[in-house]
């Protein structure tokens, strides 16, 4: 970038000194990243990555990652509109509490919701009395992923609910339109690049949790065994197993990050 400065360009940048610690940051990152490659046992990988309970576990966790972050998106939504929108007292304690599972350990979550649906729980004995028992269950799954991932989608959408501002709205509001049509018409589509980056927060952080799941969800091949719960068997077990299930995880998280980067980068459309 040049500006003139007393007749002449004169070039803005950053200090030199900052790339120093930018790149021991990267290679933070970087170097755990490339160790697994390097311990990858490329002769096994693929039997390794394509075994029942491998197989059993990537399914699970693609399956209730999908389905948390649908409930992320149903209630994360009208969540960030309230939030964004309204103006109700109380507002910035219920902010609080709703983006406290993002500094939560996983376990504390698991063990708040174990309490509130467990068959002992808050919730758990009457839902008992219907017949329906929710924790060790793949429903525990799909809720113990919602609540650690709901978070991201709200912070994601809500930040670009404040950013669009709220013009364009009330100018459909003067021309006659209806709530319900500002909203479908106006809002949602304005807001689309935070809802869908949201939504891919929210999908990678359910596809990877660990300690909630755990402790609400027990680990149960075929049930409740997500793929980082079969990595964490197997390394007690099989660490070449766990090395390739852990690259398998990676390169999916990956793919994610991408095209979410990638999506954020095109803008709309």
């Amino acid at each position: 970038m040049r500006i003139a400065w007393h007749g002449g360009p004169t070039r803005v940048g950053m200090p030199t000194w900052i790339y120093l610690p930018a790149a021991v940051g990267a290679m933070f990152v970087v170097v755990p990243l490339v160790a697994i490659l390097l311990r990858i046992d490329w002769a096994r990988f693929i039997p390794l990555i394509t075994s029942e309970s491998s197989r059993a576990a990537l399914l699970l966790s693609v399956r209730t990652a999908t389905i948390s972050t649908l409930v992320c998106v149903a209630l994360g939504v009208p969540m960030a509109l309230v939030l964004a929108r309204s103006r109700f007292p109380g507002q910035k304690v219920l902010r609080a509490l709703v983006l406290l599972p993002l500094v939560l350990p996983p376990v504390v979550g698991g063990i708040a919701l174990l309490y509130t649906f467990g068959r002992q729980g808050l919730l758990g004995r009457e839902l008992d009395v219907l017949g329906l028992r929710i924790a060790f269950s793949t429903t525990a799954v799909v809720l113990a992923q919602s609540f650690v991932s709901l978070p991201f989608l709200v912070v994601s959408l809500e930040g670009a609910l404040r950013s669009a501002g709220a013009g364009y709205e009330h100018i459909a509001a003067t021309l006659g339109a209806g709530p319900t049509t500002v909203l479908r018409t106006v809002t949602l589509p304005l807001v689309l690049p935070g809802l869908i980056s949201g939504a891919v927060l929210a999908f990678a952080r359910s596809l990877g949790e660990f300690g909630a799941t755990l402790t609400f969800a027990g680990s149960l091949q075929g049930v409740t065994r997500t793929l980082p719960l079969e990595i964490y068997l197997q390394r007690e077990t099989d660490a070449d197993a766990a090395v390739a299930l852990s690259l398998l995880l990676i390169v999916v998280a990956a793919l994610i990050v991408v095209a979410s980067a990638s999506r954020r980068l095109a803008g709309p459309l």
